[in-house]
């Protein structure tokens, strides 16, 4: 797939990000915005059509979450607002076949105390999957999402103490298989999701969390 990739200011991992889809033969483009604001999820998108002429497959994916046990609105800014700005832009330019893939977290079904805000947004980011879905199902347009549990990904030391991940994922209250996933283990959900062989899956919610759903 020819890929454009959304971010805020993470240069060098969208460099990196990028030459390794160009080593696999595909074409990225990069694109620092913020997904906060409407006209720059707009942009985005724009930029997308002009360079690759259709939209086939959107990836929300951006998120933000602070220890913290109060509400942040910068939280849903970034992880509620952005998807619904990026979909209604990417929405005039997706035809039946396409896919939408929102990213949610374990924290929508089970909370965490110390980040109420990120998982309500994430329990948000649940609905709005399930009511997209029922709205595009006619124009066969297919929306599902992606439940992580606990992953190792620049999110967790930018997030946590280091004394909290010292153990991160390894309790057997976290994660049954007792670790932490890897991005490279998520990544095949996308992609099932992403392509015909999930034809019949809409609304869905699809959990890779070691084992973690239903325990507290």
């Amino acid at each position: 797939a020819n890929i454009t990739i959304a971010y805020l200011d993470e240069h060098k991992d969208a460099e990196e990000t990028r030459d390794r889809i160009e080593e696999l033969g595909a074409r990225c483009v990069l694109l620092a915005c913020d997904l906060r604001e409407e006209k720059e999820a707009q942009r985005a998108v724009d930029q997308t059509i002009n360079q690759f002429g259709s939209i086939n497959v959107l990836v929300n994916n951006h998120g933000v979450q602070f220890v913290q046990n109060s509400i942040l609105d910068n939280t849903f800014r970034t992880n509620v607002y952005g998807f619904f700005f990026l979909t209604k832009a990417s929405l005039p330019y997706m035809k039946r076949g396409a896919s939408i893939i929102n990213t949610t977290s374990i924290t929508a079904y089970q909370g965490n105390d110390r980040l109420i805000d990120y998982s309500a947004s994430k329990g948000a980011i649940v609905s709005l999957t399930r009511s997209l879905a029922r709205s595009l199902v006619k124009r066969g347009i297919r929306v599902n999402a992606v439940a992580p549990g606990p992953v190792w990904t620049p999110l967790q030391p930018a997030s946590f103490p280091a004394e909290d991940l010292a153990t991160f994922g390894t309790y057997t209250s976290e994660t049954p298989m007792k670790r932490a996933g890897q991005p490279f283990e998520i990544a095949p959900a996308y992609v099932f999701l992403a392509s015909d062989d999930s034809a019949f899956m809409t609304g869905q919610v699809m959990h890779v969390d070691g084992g973690s759903f239903g325990y507290s």
